[in-house]
């Protein structure tokens, strides 16, 4: 049971902060070895990670911040700005990235599969997502998954150095929680569920 509780750990957290009991290392290493033990078709491995601390982290929302300033009516931007400051209070990002070179080699290698390939990519990312969050919230980091691609793509390839066959799938803010998820409500499991025999 103790993995389904890990999962149920697991919640969207807005509220966090730069308050957290593990070092920088410690996060690092979980983050890899969740992403690292990630399942994914073929073993293709095609799931990238950027982990963003301290600066670079702020740096990060700061793109996201000035991005939205010229898409969002300015009469708009204070909910913009104050979401975007929630996410800069916290200790750092992963972002999540898949590897195109990758997909393309895998289309050309097994062409029979190939058209399957770019979905197979995404069902990998999710994984590795899924993986990395629960791994944090195992070890009390609360956190919440964003997606700002593909608006900040370039930008953020250009400052941080993302070769260009990484395709930005998602980023997962992350710190101390302080204030926890609300109640999580679930729908009919009828309208979900069906078991034959």
């Amino acid at each position: 049971m103790l993995f389904l509780d890990h999962i149920k750990q697991r919640r969207t957290i807005y509220a966090i902060g730069d308050n957290v009991s593990l070092s920088q290392a410690e996060i690092e290493h979980t983050i890899q070895e969740a992403v690292r033990w990630s399942p994914s078709a073929f073993n293709s491995q095609t799931s990238r990670v950027v982990i963003l601390f301290g600066d670079a982290h702020q740096k990060f929302w700061n793109i996201v911040r000035e991005t939205l300033r010229k898409m969002v009516p300015a009469e708009a931007f204070e909910g913009t700005n104050n979401k975007i400051n929630g996410f800069a209070a916290g200790f750092g990002t992963v972002l999540f990235y898949e590897d195109q070179a990758v997909v393309k080699s895998l289309q050309e290698q097994f062409a029979l599969y190939a058209e399957h390939f770019p979905d197979w990519s995404e069902h990998s990312s999710a994984i590795a997502q899924f993986a990395t969050w629960t791994a944090l919230a195992e070890k009390n980091i609360g956190a919440s998954l964003q997606h700002y691609n593909p608006v900040v793509d370039e930008e953020t390839a250009e400052v941080f150095d993302i070769p260009e066959n990484w395709k930005l799938r998602a980023q997962l803010v992350f710190g101390s929680i302080e204030a926890t998820a609300g109640e999580k409500t679930f729908m009919d499991e009828t309208e979900r569920f069906k078991t034959f025999n």
